[in-house]
């Protein structure tokens, strides 16, 4: 069985989020700044964070195929991509790239979607290529 996040003060909203099938992450009230992962202040200007909701779009900005398993937890899983992607509102998030596809490109679009795990208050957010 793969591990499951354990969601702490910073990233609790976030999980919250993904229970509801929803992408939050975090705009600063005093610079804009968009953020991800979860933090108490802005990176950019140490201001007052809020949360948002993404629409769940962007664009690939690198990836890996992944071969090997990290660990046993994941060694089921493999093998399976990792894409980084630009999401439209500036911010990025790292993403399994869920199947069938073919194979990504820098650029190519991409939306986010949820995946339910044992626990129900966890769902892990996965890409799918536009038009899956």
């Amino acid at each position: 069985m793969m591990p499951l996040p354990h969601p702490n003060a910073d990233s609790r909203a976030y999980w919250e989020g993904t229970a509801l099938g929803e992408l939050r992450y975090q705009r600063c009230s005093d610079c804009g700044h968009a953020q991800f992962p979860p933090r108490a202040v802005c990176l950019r200007c140490a201001g007052a964070l809020q949360w948002a909701r993404s629409a769940g779009q962007g664009s690939i900005h690198s990836y890996t195929a992944v071969a090997r398993a990290p660990s046993a937890a994941f060694k089921s899983a493999v093998p399976y991509v990792l894409v980084l992607v630009d999401m439209d509102e500036g911010f990025r998030l790292l993403l399994t790239l869920r199947g069938p596809q073919t194979a990504p490109t820098i650029g190519q679009r991409v939306r986010v979607v949820f995946e339910a795990t044992e626990d129900p208050a966890i769902c892990l957010p996965q890409a799918v290529q536009d038009g899956d």
